[in-house]
């Protein structure tokens, strides 16, 4: 999704999709959502960390971790959403920050109330949080790479939303001058990119307020492990 700083996306079309967008409310069995927690990719620590490239495949929502031809991490992801799509082209990540946190949506908060909101209707009175989104790796202004709720079909508003599991080995792996490149298809679909998903997070239910008011969220994942 492409907020994230303080020059952001505001109106109408961002208000009514984007409390939406990182984050689901519907429930579902515990089995399925265990599952989704339980869900990780082995990944590989590079011999020269700035031989390190990222490929994104947006036709497939895969993204590859390379060094040199070879594989560091393959992991599923979700991207923009048609009407929002993430953007094509060559970058390089400018940014990393673990404990970002969005300036223009988010929780509002009094008490042991808490609301998702944007920050232009947060109640009088009331504090504010913007929506966590850990493990961010930004490589386009306001476009960025971090941790979300992942689907089986595109969903963001542009940024590349990662498995929780998944984010914290993709920030060790990449770096500040780390290039990316991403377009509608890669060599590396039809070769390393028939892996099994995770559950699809659209059905599982949300995590609570406090989760995102709180530092929960950015610690909601496995330990990074590497082969």
């Amino acid at each position: 999704m492409k907020l994230i700083r303080p020059i952001l996306l505001a109106g109408a079309a961002l208000a009514a999709g984007l409390l939406s967008s990182c984050q689901t409310t519907s429930s579902s069995g515990s089995g399925s959502l265990a599952a989704y927690h339980a869900y990780d990719r082995p990944a590989k620590k590079p011999s020269n960390p700035s031989a390190v490239k990222v490929k994104v495949s947006l036709s497939t929502q895969m993204v590859y971790v390379m060094e040199n031809g070879s594989p560091l991490l393959v992991m599923p992801v979700s991207v923009g959403a048609p009407g929002s799509r993430t953007p094509s082209g060559t970058f390089t990540i400018f940014k990393k920050e673990h404990k970002h946190r969005a300036n223009t949506h988010g929780y509002a908060y009094s008490g042991n109330q808490v609301k998702k909101t944007m920050l232009s209707s947060k109640p009088g009175g009331w504090s504010f949080k913007g929506t966590p989104m850990p493990y961010w790796c930004e490589f386009k202004a306001n476009y960025g790479f971090h941790t979300g709720w992942v689907k089986h079909t595109p969903c963001t508003h542009g940024c590349i939303r990662m498995h929780e599991n998944l984010a914290p080995k993709f920030y060790q792996l990449v770096k500040v001058g780390t290039q990316v490149n991403i377009a509608s298809s890669q060599p590396e679909d039809s070769t390393l990119g028939k892996i099994k998903l995770a559950p699809d997070a659209g059905p599982l239910p949300d995590y609570g307020g406090n989760m995102y008011v709180g530092d929960g969220y950015f610690t909601q994942h496995k330990a990074a492990q590497f082969e």
